[in-house]
C-alpha cells in the first residue's frame, strides 16, 4: 500500500498559480498511490488567493474518478446566496473504504491570536495485509496551547479506537452495525510542529495500556533528521523545516518499506510525503 500525504494550500503553487490538476499529476509522478491524504481543501471561498468559490472537494474527486473521495470539513461558514464556505481535509482511496468518522478537535478560547476549527478525518480501509485505520489532520498554527489540546484529543481518539478493537461492540443492525475495529493505525498530516517538539513527541508515548504511534521516517531513518517539508521556497514563516509527518502503530513498523519527502515540487507551500507498506 502506497500513501501520500500533502498540505496542498488549496492548490496554490509557489509560482502563484492555482492548479489542482498539477497537484494530482505531481502526486502521481511521485508514486502510484493507493491513498491520498490532503489538507487545506476549500469550497466556496473567494477571499483565499486565486480562489473564485470552486468546490475543490468535487474537483479532486473528478480528477481521481477511480478513487473513493471522503471529505473532512473542519470549517463550515455561511456564504453569499446561501452557498456554504467549507475548508478542511480530504482522503481519496482506491482501496475499499469501510467506516468513516469525523472528529472535531478542541477549539478553546484564546483571544491572543486568530484561530479556526480543526478536525481529524478517519477512515477504515481494507489493504492486502488487512484492515487499517487512516487518519489525517491539520493542526492549529498560531497557538501552541490549542495545538497541545488537539494532540491530546488525537491521543485519546487513538486510545479509544484501540480499546474498541480489543473489545468490539456487540453485533447489531442498522446504525448499530459495528464490525471489527482495526488495530493497525496510520496518522498523517500537517502538525505545524517541528520533529523535536515535546507535543509532537507525545504522540509516540503510551496512553494507559495503549502504545503510542511511531514516526515512520524515524523508524526507517533513525539517525537522519527529517527533510524539510515547509518554507523551502518562502521563508516568511521561518527557515526550511519539517512539520508534516506520517505516524504508524507498532504493528505496521515491520511493514515499512519506504518513507520519503519530495522536496523539489513547488505546487504548494508544503512538500508531499510518500509511505509504502509491504
Amino acid at each position: 500500500m502506497k500513501l501520500i500525504t500533502w498540505n496542498i494550500q488549496w492548490g496554490l503553487g509557489m509560482d502563484g498559480r492555482l492548479d489542482l490538476a498539477r497537484i494530482v499529476a505531481e502526486a502521481r509522478q511521485f508514486a502510484d498511490f493507493d491513498v491520498l491524504c490532503l489538507q487545506e481543501v476549500a469550497d466556496g471561498f473567494t477571499d483565499l488567493e486565486q480562489l473564485a468559490g470552486e468546490n475543490q472537494f468535487a474537483q479532486l474527486a473528478a480528477l481521481l474518478p477511480e478513487f473513493t473521495p471522503v471529505e473532512g470539513v473542519a470549517v463550515d461558514l455561511p456564504g453569499p446566496s446561501g452557498r456554504r464556505r467549507r475548508f478542511g481535509n480530504m482522503i481519496l482511496s482506491r482501496l475499499p473504504v469501510g467506516r468513516i468518522l469525523q472528529h472535531a478537535l478542541p477549539w478553546a478560547a484564546d483571544n491572543t491570536t486568530r484561530s479556526m476549527p480543526r478536525s481529524l478525518l478517519e477512515i477504515e480501509l481494507e489493504a492486502e495485509f488487512g484492515s487499517v485505520r487512516i487518519m489525517t489532520t491539520h493542526l492549529e498554527y498560531f497557538s501552541a496551547g490549542l495545538r497541545g489540546a488537539q494532540v491530546a484529543a488525537i491521543r485519546d481518539i487513538h486510545r479509544l479506537a484501540v480499546l474498541r478493537s480489543r473489545q468490539p461492540p456487540q453485533p447489531g443492525s442498522g446504525p448499530y452495525t459495528s464490525g471489527k475495529v482495526p488495530d493497525a493505525t496510520i496518522l498523517t498530516g500537517d502538525f505545524n510542529m517541528r520533529p523535536d517538539d515535546p507535543v509532537k513527541l507525545s504522540l509516540s508515548l503510551p496512553t494507559g495500556n495503549v502504545e503510542g504511534l511511531f514516526d515512520a521516517w524515524g523508524a526507517l531513518h533513525p539517525c537522519t533528521p527529517h527533510p524539510p517539508s515547509f518554507c523551502i521556497a518562502d521563508q516568511s514563516y521561518g527557515p526550511p523545516h519539517c512539520c508534516d509527518f506520517v505516524l504508524v502503530s507498532g504493528s505496521l513498523v515491520p511493514r515499512l518499506r519506504e518513507v520519503a519527502y519530495q522536496t523539489e515540487t513547488r505546487a504548494s507551500d508544503h512538500q508531499p510525503i510518500i509511505m509504502e507498506l509491504s
